[in-house]
């Protein structure tokens, strides 16, 4: 007998391994509740970081060794979890995509460096050509906009998408079909 529902639902996301891509000016909550709710169902995160997301504007101060730092203070790594135990580090250009079954991308204002960087484009478009799990915060869509323009893929370009109202025309201008809800999947 088929059952319609997990016997232990701790065991979904068990041995499955979850890519955050992350730079400065990150949406602070929309990096830290995936990593808290993520590892409470078992699986294994690894925040990807680009370090070298420079200064931008910003009205927090910036130096050139600065931890990646979210818009609201949160810093990566963060130091209330504590890397190592919910959640390890690496610089994105270390990240292969086999080894990680989806890849999220948090919003703010992080997506503008991550959309300008051909390794972070190229990372999501291969993991997006094996089949993983892609998905967008916010203003995460943004870098799908960029991975669809430098690589031929269709992430966006024909499918039912929301994002932030400031991406609402980005994500019109490449073929996405917007839909203003709080979450939306499409392709699964």
């Amino acid at each position: 007998m088929k059952k319609d529902y997990i016997e232990n639902p701790s065991d979904r996301l068990k041995g499955k391994h979850i890519l955050i891509l992350c730079a400065h000016k990150f949406e602070d909550i929309e990096l830290l509740y995936p990593i808290l709710r993520l590892s409470e169902e078992d699986a294994k995160i690894t925040v990807g970081v680009l370090p070298k997301s420079g200064p931008g504007f910003h009205t927090r101060p910036w130096w050139a060794d600065k931890p990646i730092t979210g818009r609201f203070g949160t810093t990566v790594p963060i130091v209330v979890l504590g890397e190592g135990e919910r959640y390890n580090i690496i610089e994105i250009s270390q990240a292969i995509s086999e080894d990680y079954d989806a890849v999220i991308i948090p919003g703010g204002f992080a997506p503008d460096f991550l959309r300008c960087d051909k390794t972070t484009l190229k990372l999501v478009a291969d993991m997006y050509k094996s089949g993983k799990i892609i998905a967008a915060i916010c203003h995460g869509p943004q870098v799908l906009i960029s991975v669809d323009s430098a690589f031929g893929t269709d992430i966006i370009k024909g499918r039912k998408v929301t994002c932030w109202d400031a991406v609402i025309d980005d994500i019109k201008n490449a073929g996405g079909d917007f839909e203003k809800l709080p979450a939306r999947r499409d392709g699964m």
